[in-house]
């Protein structure tokens, strides 16, 4: 038997902010706001529940697909899960290279680590979820 694609879904207080920050993370287009919006008027939801969820997707169909819903709670210990990114590029530098760019896009570096993994820099998004890159 073999299972469906995965889909991970972040709890967070702005979904559509935190939807084009992974977009931009994971290389996939970012979501269609409007477009949700036009939809979701459609199907008779009321002005003020629009914005609540946004997913993104691999275009591909390689990587997983990432939602994001709004809850009332804030983000208040360190993840139970995190995601891996690696690099779009290879070589030397690579590393420095991509987190510079997740920087750009509204990462916070936290640190960097070697272990018996490897080298990784751990990062967290705008929201403070926590991710490593490397």
């Amino acid at each position: 038997m073999t299972s469906g694609r995965v889909q991970v879904t972040f709890d967070c207080a702005e979904p559509a902010a935190l939807a084009v920050f992974w977009a931009g993370v994971l290389g996939y287009p970012p979501p269609d706001i409007e477009g949700t919006h036009a939809v979701l008027r459609a199907l008779g939801q009321a002005e003020h529940e629009l914005g609540n969820w946004y997913r993104i997707e691999d275009p591909a169909g390689q990587g997983p697909n990432l939602a994001f819903q709004r809850v009332p709670e804030p983000k208040v210990t360190k993840n139970r899960l995190h995601l891996d990114v690696k690099p779009f590029e290879d070589g030397p530098g690579a590393l420095d290279a991509e987190a510079q760019r997740l920087l750009g896009l509204g990462a916070t570096q936290l640190r960097t680590v070697t272990d018996e993994a490897g080298t990784f820099v751990v990062l967290q998004d705008p929201e403070g979820n926590e991710f490593c890159v490397g």
